[in-house]
């Protein structure tokens, strides 16, 4: 492949949290409405030519597990249904993030878009890692950073944040 399509195309709201360490997009390949193989293809391409190395998901399903794994990039996968045990997969997936923070993997977290769960997950990891003070604050970081305001479902992640490490 030539030209300018040869690094791939940068996925849809794609936003660095912690430069060259830690992005947020929407999924590669589109909102389940909208999605491409060939779009998720060349996003892909993108990640890698970026040095992405992890990706992890907080979709409802495992679809693309295979296309991740198939291009060399390692995959986790956090399904947050709410309930009692919420607070036990938001802990799995803030250690995963806080690993890949250390180890220097450039890694993606992702939904199907970049939503209010998406970026309340986000916050509760600052809060969960010490990045951020406590609650308000994390608000104010994600608010800032994806001009944006963090509605009720992100606000209600925050909720159900487990104990600091």
């Amino acid at each position: 492949m030539r030209g300018k399509w040869s690094a791939g195309i940068e996925p849809r709201s794609f936003t660095w949290v912690f430069k060259g360490v830690l992005a947020v997009s929407e999924r590669p390949g589109g909102t389940t409405a909208v999605h491409r193989k060939v779009r998720r293809d060349e996003e892909i391409l993108w990640l890698k030519h970026q040095g992405f190395t992890r990706i992890i998901s907080i979709l409802p399903s495992t679809q693309q597990v295979e296309s991740y794994s198939d291009r060399g990039l390692t995959m986790s996968h956090y399904v947050l249904r709410g309930g009692p045990q919420q607070h036990l997969v938001l802990e799995s997936c803030f250690e995963d993030l806080a690993r890949s923070v250390e180890n220097q993997s450039v890694a993606l977290l992702h939904g199907d878009e970049v939503s209010d769960r998406l970026l309340g997950v986000l916050a509760g990891y600052l809060v969960w890692s010490k990045k951020a003070p406590n609650i308000p604050t994390a608000i104010a970081l994600i608010e800032r950073l994806f001009k944006r305001t963090l509605g009720p479902d992100g606000r209600a992640i925050l909720s159900d944040l487990p104990p600091s490490p």
